[in-house]
């Protein structure tokens, strides 16, 4: 049957439609009932939109009040939002308008030679002692468990227990002499300079970061500056921590 219908079909006159005649040639493309059905649709759906935005407008509220209005105004009839900046502190602004590309670079890199410095002299070995972290012994029964001596275990005093660098073994300590001529006050001395280091170490740190937004803020700024075809996005604002972040979009090169 279907064999018969496709015989049918080929002695069929072929139905073509209209082509725009040539005196109206300049008015374009002859309109078609399918592209009429869209231009119909799109019309219908506008006006109902404008039907819609005008019952709204006749039903709102003048003493109406949302916060969302501190952070935006109309300019011709359209809503725009209020840019508010980049939220930097005084010392990165004051960077950023008087000094250069060039000089923050060097300075970011001499404070990252003296964090390295002075990384280098202190070790690090209260930051380890603080350092959460878990050592686990196992033993034959809960008898042994409820004797169990740590200091004897670990073979050290037990003043060195807490430790968890610089824990020498009893064997070693007996080996160790010590300076007798050290006083407590030269010894509070010593611990007193050690904490002043690590004061101007964390003080470098927080120095080196800001720095670290600065700069990335201004090479942000210098290639925002160069001619695009799309303009970048803004995904997140400046903030004293981290520099502002861009969406650019993807350009093949030549």
């Amino acid at each position: 049957m279907s064999s018969w219908k496709k015989v049918t079909k080929t002695n069929q006159k072929v139905h073509r439609e209209r082509a725009q005649p040539f005196a109206r040639a300049h008015l374009g493309l002859l309109e078609k009932k399918k592209d009429y059905k869209l231009r119909a649709k799109d019309r219908n759906e506008k006006e109902a939109t404008l039907k819609t935005l005008r019952k709204r407008a006749l039903n709102k509220n003048p003493d109406e009040f949302y916060h969302h209005m501190l952070n935006s105004k109309i300019e011709k009839g359209e809503h725009h939002e209020q840019d508010k900046g980049d939220d930097f502190t005084k010392d990165q602004i004051k960077l950023m308008q008087t000094q250069d590309f060039k000089y923050i670079t060097m300075k970011r890199t001499m404070e990252a030679n003296k964090i390295t410095r002075l990384q280098g002299q202190l070790h690090m070995t209260d930051a380890v002692n603080e350092t959460p972290n878990k050592h686990i012994f196992f033993v034959e029964d809960e008898e042994e468990a409820q004797e169990f001596d740590l200091a004897k275990r670990l073979d050290t005093h037990p003043a060195l227990v807490g430790r968890r660098s610089n824990r020498p073994r009893l064997e070693d300590l007996s080996k160790l002499t010590l300076a007798s001529t050290i006083s407590p006050e030269e010894i509070a001395g010593m611990n007193h300079e050690r904490d002043l280091s690590y004061r101007e170490l964390m003080r470098r740190i927080d120095r080196e970061k800001e720095l670290s937004v600065v700069h990335k803020t201004l090479e942000i700024k210098r290639v925002l500056k160069e001619k695009r075809a799309l303009k970048p996005k803004l995904v997140a604002k400046g903030t004293p921590n981290h520099a502002p972040q861009f969406m650019f979009k993807y350009e093949r090169k030549r």
